[in-house]
């Protein structure tokens, strides 16, 4: 979009992107800069939070479910579609989201252009819709529950695909690499799994897009958003590629700069949130046909120290946080490693969704990687969470300045070269093949790949497995080839009482040297074999 449709005015700006005329009318455009949206976030932590406005609820009531699916966007009028009758600029187009029943709280869309910004206000001519729906009912202030940026690669297919999405308090989502949804990032966490206490959801309650007027499929969009919330405010600014073609990650540049106008118990940033219901272990599989069901099967971490850990995830029995003290960690992610299709057989395609690498491009200091797990009996619910907790009391007035880098894609943007990384945890009666099994005693195995490392053990020798344990009595540890050359297995039983909780870690060691990541899970015999023995 060129500088000069904004400084023409509404009018012209809705004839260069398609808007209706009507709706922008009033709307001149108005000085816009990231430092100023973040003094403004500044400024309103230290006034009380004002609830967001919901428009027209009982307008917005009567949108239910099929209601909503009768809302189809208007492509010919999504800014930046580059049709080739207007003289707006190529870059992704824009489509927004409207409001609903379950996305009642209207968030405000500005367009940004050198320094100036002009608000986009809801209007019925953005849908296709039937003439007695609800929505025509809408005010023009009411604003829509999100956006999303559509693929362009072709003047045909962009819209058939978008390829990353905010919606809904502070999430947002990308397809990654194989053109997939999967899990979600969000702008913070307020207070997860605090007992007696309920989470709070800050909202994303406006958003400044701007593109270049000379835009490509390598060009940044560049977001902004202010969040608001009953503990805190910030300004974010989102530097979001695409990359050249479909199997290219995603990459987000993040800024973030927050402040608490309250106190907060469990302060998570940098969050991610996933769904896990069961894999190749898990009482859970024997609930359903398919032979795993997660969007996510692991928690990669990159440590301070330069340790590489892996934490396969749970469906716990109750709600669960793990803490991982560290210093300034290089990275950290919700990974979804294994890629087989047959893995999961099912036309939803997990085995295509994204994992996500949070990258600090700023020291975070000291802290911990904190993992929430909840219980689940359904794929319908995310009840996975990652996210940086930093040391020290999260008080009232604090100031936070983020910078960290988001990495939407298959496999890990920095994977280790010089260890094996974990690729399946297996979860069985322990004992001796071919003697009674003893009660209470479960086996683990453990698979470890990386050609370039396993295929250099020699032949005849085993390495050895390094295992510790918070409870119960570790014994029977090996290590033995899997006949492709490539995979190793690390084989241990646990002896645990039904009522303990067992933190374990495990590598594997040849010649005093790691060979592996660090292999870390957290056991409850009635997690992964059912509550019948």
């Amino acid at each position: 979009m060129n500088r000069r449709y904004l400084r023409q005015g509404a009018a012209a700006l809705a004839g260069a992107i398609l808007l209706p005329t009507f709706a922008l009318a009033a709307n001149e455009p108005q000085p816009f800069s990231y430092d100023a949206l973040v003094e403004r976030a500044r400024s309103m932590a230290n006034t009380a939070y004002q609830p967001p406005a919901l428009p027209a609820p009982e307008v917005v009531q009567q949108i239910d479910y099929a209601r909503h699916g009768e809302l189809v966007f208007d492509t010919q009028r999504a800014p930046f579609s580059g049709q080739p009758d207007t003289e707006a600029s190529e870059g992704y187009p824009l489509v927004f989201f409207p409001l609903g029943k379950y996305a009642p709280k209207g968030v405000h869309m500005f367009m940004v252009d050198q320094g100036e910004a002009v608000e986009i206000p809801y209007s019925a001519d953005f849908f296709d819709m039937p003439a007695d729906n609800p929505a025509r009912q809408l005010p023009a202030d009411a604003g829509f529950a999100g956006f999303r940026l559509q693929e362009w690669h072709t003047a045909e297919d962009w819209v058939k695909q978008d390829w990353v999405a905010f919606q809904g308090a502070s999430y947002f989502r990308s397809i990654g690499a194989d053109g997939q949804y999967g899990q979600s990032a969000r702008g913070i966490a307020i207070d997860p799994a605090v007992a007696g206490k309920p989470e709070e959801f800050p909202d994303f309650t406006e958003f400044y897009i701007e593109q270049q007027d000379d835009a490509t499929p390598d060009t940044p969009v560049i977001v902004h958003a202010l969040l608001d919330g009953p503990s805190v405010t910030g300004a974010y600014r989102f530097k979001m590629t695409r990359g050249l073609d479909r199997t290219t990650p995603v990459v987000m540049d993040v800024e973030a700069r927050i402040f608490l106008r309250e106190d907060v118990d469990r302060l998570g940033l940098l969050p991610l949130t996933s769904m896990f219901w069961f894999g190749e272990y898990g009482a859970e599989r024997l609930k359903d046909w398919r032979p795993e069901v997660h969007d996510s099967d692991g928690l990669a971490m990159w440590t301070g120290s330069g340790e590489r850990l892996w934490r396969p995830l749970n469906n716990p029995d109750a709600t669960r946080v793990s803490a991982f003290a560290d210093e300034n960690p290089k990275g950290f992610g919700l990974m979804q490693r294994d890629r087989n299709f047959d893995h999961y057989q099912d036309g939803v395609f997990y085995d295509r969704r994204p994992s996500v690498w949070v990258e600090p491009l700023k020291p975070l200091g000291k802290g911990s990687v904190q993992l929430l797990e909840i219980p689940t009996d359904d794929e319908i619910h995310d009840n996975i969470g990652a996210f940086w907790v930093p040391d020290g009391k999260a008080s009232k007035g604090t100031e936070y300045d983020l910078h960290y880098r988001l990495h939407w894609q298959n496999l890990s943007p920095v994977p280790a070269t010089n260890i094996a990384q974990t690729i399946a945890t297996r979860i069985g009666r322990g004992g001796q093949p071919g003697h009674k099994r003893p009660e209470n005693v479960y086996n683990f195995t453990v698979e470890f790949d990386r050609p370039e490392v396993m295929q250099q053990i020699p032949y005849g020798v085993f390495p050895e497995v390094k295992v510790s344990t918070s409870a119960g009595i570790v014994s029977r540890t090996f290590a033995r080839p899997v006949p492709n050359g490539n995979v190793w297995r690390a084989s241990f039983d646990l002896e645990l009482e039904p009522d303990q909780v067992a933190d374990l870690r495990m590598y594997m060691e040849l010649e005093g040297k790691p060979l592996t990541e660090t292999w870390l899970y957290q056991f409850k015999p009635e997690w992964a074999m059912g509550k019948v023995q």
